[in-house]
């Protein structure tokens, strides 16, 4: 059991980094329709880079690393950017669309801790449609041979307009290749930093409201839909009781209705559920080119120029992290992917 980590939640600089999220790369080998990452030219994260990050590791008690991009095993050193977290004694946490998992079975299985894989539909011509490759039963292929060598594999699937009638048929399909936890969010659909550059940075005062009112934004669920979603979501809650009851299925039954209100708030029917959210306090986001961000869905506070202790507690990370504890940064109230970690679970790390 340790202190270390709980001056981060008193403080708006940095004692430890429990977490880090790396971009490796912005190339990507899908082409999502509620992602634009895969239009930006490719760059690869530089390996001094690599290794200055991974040299802090120690000193600053990071628990997990998290390799992901674009497509992180699109990297070609992401086995060896593994192996350097690692031999610091941090947990590597590959986030991956899977596309690759099958053919680099290998080294997923001799360099990862644990795997979270986007499976966006049930179906394989409703994931093509989203994913913009016919790939689904590939995926599913390379998760079977993580689980097979004793892996952690968790399903992340991002709710939307083109999917929300499938989550029965994604958690059935999750549980045949036996997957330790099935996790669902909703789509993100007015953030303007995460997912690559899919709108012009918006003035902070600007409501996050479709153009016109009951006009669901791309991806999103139409007022219909969401009638027909939340009906669905209480026969999946009866229907998968032991899966909720267990915590293979990640969210609880109640964390899932949120996303109801969540929708009606896209279409300016009401207002956005509150969030519960200090990802700030313990992790950090570091772009391909080191640029620094306190989580995926605020802006950059710099840039790695002295270590990352140094840009961690930079005065603009540290003011960003003082807005977001009193509230100002009106994108938390939107965020539809809080981390929060209290006392007791720090205390764990």
């Amino acid at each position: 059991m340790s202190i270390h980590h709980l001056p981060n939640l008193v403080s708006s600089r940095l004692s430890t980094l429990p977490i880090a999220v790396l971009y490796l790369t912005d190339g990507c080998n899908s082409r999502c329709i509620m992602c634009d990452i895969w239009k930006s030219p490719r760059r690869n994260m530089d390996m001094n880079l690599i290794a200055s990050l991974a040299g802090d590791a120690a000193s600053l008690r990071m628990k997990w690393v998290v390799l992901s991009g674009g497509e992180a095993m699109q990297h070609p050193e992401w086995p060896d950017i593994a192996r350097q977290f690692r031999a610091q004694g941090v947990r590597v946490i590959l986030l991956t669309n899977g596309l690759l998992l099958k053919k680099q079975s290998a080294d997923v299985i001799a360099q990862v801790d644990e795997l979270v894989v986007s499976i966006d539909a049930g179906k394989a011509a409703t994931y093509a449609r989203i994913r913009g490759v016919d790939a689904l039963d590939l995926v599913f292929e390379g998760i079977t041979l993580a689980r097979q060598a004793g892996i952690p594999v968790t399903t992340r699937t991002t709710i939307q307009r083109d999917n929300y009638a499938e989550l029965d048929a994604i958690i059935t399909r999750a549980v045949a290749a036996d997957v330790n936890h099935i996790s669902f969010l909703a789509i993100d659909t007015s953030n303007p930093f995460a997912f690559g550059p899919r709108f012009e940075e918006l003035p902070a005062d600007l409501p996050l409201i479709p153009v016109s009112p009951h006009q669901p934004p791309a991806g999103a669920l139409s007022h219909d839909d969401i009638a027909l979603f939340e009906a669905s979501l209480e026969t999946l809650f009866v229907r998968h009781a032991s899966l909720f009851a267990s915590g293979r299925i990640s969210e609880s039954p109640d964390k899932l209705r949120r996303m109801v209100p969540y929708f009606h708030a896209s279409l300016a029917e009401g207002p956005f559920p509150p969030v519960r959210c200090n990802a700030p306090q313990t992790s950090v986001v570091i772009e391909v080119d080191g640029t620094i961000r306190p989580c995926y869905f605020l802006p950059a506070v710099g840039k790695l120029n002295g270590g990352l202790r140094a840009a961690i507690n930079s005065p603009e990370a540290v003011a960003m992290r003082d807005a977001v504890r009193s509230g100002q940064r009106r994108e938390c109230g939107k965020c539809v992917c809080p981390l929060y970690k209290g006392p007791r679970s720090l205390m764990s790390l």
